[in-house]
């Protein structure tokens, strides 16, 4: 949602860019660890589990290169919001994994 409206509300390269990559990351969930979550199977449910970790672990990492970076088109504000989704979705799906007992 957050690129959607960073490119609506100032078109640039970099939006869209940040676009492209988020749709990508979302097909990902979508198409593959999606279809793992609602199989049954604890391998398949451990395996989508980290998918997502990894996944928001990218997104946070995006986010912190966007609020460090000099320069960028959207507010710190954005960027500071999207971090904090990234990290609530970290801790979730590491707790999910650690709680369920997938890993160690």
């Amino acid at each position: 949602i957050e690129s959607i409206w960073s490119l609506s509300q100032a078109p640039s390269f970099r939006h869209a860019k940040v676009f492209v990559l988020t749709t990508v990351a979302a097909m990902i969930l979508l198409l593959r660890s999606g279809l793992l979550i609602t199989s049954g199977n604890a391998d398949s449910i451990a395996l989508e589990l980290k998918i997502v970790t990894i996944i928001s672990i990218l997104f946070g990492a995006s986010y912190i290169a966007r609020l460090v970076a000099p320069f960028n088109p959207s507010s710190k504000e954005i960027a500071f919001d999207g971090l904090l989704v990234a990290l609530a979705g970290f801790v979730n799906f590491r707790q999910n994994l650690m709680i369920d007992g997938f890993i160690d």
